[in-house]
């Protein structure tokens, strides 16, 4: 004998068996659904159908990641590595210098790395301000170069996809030329500095606000970046004033084109133009005083 419902109450049937009855409904589609049917969910049960479809919603957007990332190589990050390696090229190939000491080159007093490296009292006297940029694709020796290269490869194609080539690019030598201005403010006038590691210090603070957006592990991130400030303050020979000078540039840069890490609001594009042209001109601002005030 088949039990009947109280008057004035409907038994709900299973959409995919008509023949049971459903005690719960999917708390996605809202569909009747029997014992057989319900699919845990985080929150409730699901039904069948709607698990499938979850399913290839992530299938898919695994797919367009993928194929977005195909079709956005990172060009920029790629070109400023190949420019870094061929610089290297032509001063460790240049006249008295060698593959571990390009910088013998500049002994002459003539060639790439004689002209190109950062040396503060020329900048001044000579007005060599674009020594402030070409420095940061001289480096040292090849520790010294393979170190850089390895933290842009490492950090600079996920920047690059997020923020696009102009704006990863911007960062980059907005960081490049904050590391020099910081040197030639506040460093030795006659002491020479080489590297790109003011622009790569930048592009780990960017990488620092924008975390989330990365899908970057903060802790890894932060021990990356702890790291990195401990050997620069441990070792001999590092610019100080040109990591922390690429760092708070960077930091800057990113939070212009961002904003704060804890707010999700984007940014109109002219206000980030302006927030970058704004860092660019405080940078200037910082030259022009040191070189009024010499």
């Amino acid at each position: 004998m088949t039990s009947q419902p109280p008057p004035g109450e409907v038994t709900q049937r299973c959409y995919r068996h008509p023949n049971r009855e459903a005690l719960i409904r999917c708390t996605r589609c809202d569909r009747p659904i029997c014992p057989d049917c319900m699919r845990p969910a985080s929150v409730g049960f699901h039904c069948p159908d709607d698990v499938a479809e979850g399913q290839r919603a992530v299938r898919a957007k695994r797919t367009s990641v993928g194929a977005k990332i195909l079709e956005a190589p990172p060009y920029v990050t790629t070109t400023l590595l190949l420019l870094n390696v061929a610089v290297y090229i032509v001063t460790a190939t240049a006249p008295r210098a060698s593959f571990n000491d390009p910088a013998a080159g500049a002994t002459a007093g003539s060639g790439v790395f004689y002209h190109w490296q950062l040396l503060p009292v020329f900048v001044h006297d000579k007005h060599w301000y674009y020594e402030l940029l070409t420095s940061a694709f001289l480096h040292a020796n090849v520790l010294h170069i393979v170190s850089n290269m390895v933290v842009l490869v490492y950090v600079g194609p996920a920047l690059e996809r997020l923020l696009g080539g102009w704006r990863f690019l911007t960062v980059y030598l907005l960081s490049a030329l904050g590391g020099s201005a910081a040197i030639y403010a506040f460093g030795n006038a006659i002491g020479t500095t080489v590297g790109a590691s003011g622009a790569i210090f930048g592009l780990l603070a960017a990488c620092l606000v924008l975390v989330r957006r990365l899908g970057l592990d903060l802790q890894w991130l932060v021990s990356m970046i702890a790291l990195n400030f401990v050997l620069t303050f441990s070792i001999s020979g590092i610019s100080k004033l040109g990591h922390l000078g690429g760092f708070v540039t960077g930091l800057v840069a990113a939070v212009a084109i961002g904003g704060l890490p804890s707010v999700r609001t984007r940014i109109p594009m002219r206000l980030q133009v302006s927030g970058l042209a704004g860092v660019l001109v405080l940078v200037a601002l910082i030259v022009g005083l040191r070189t009024a005030t010499w």
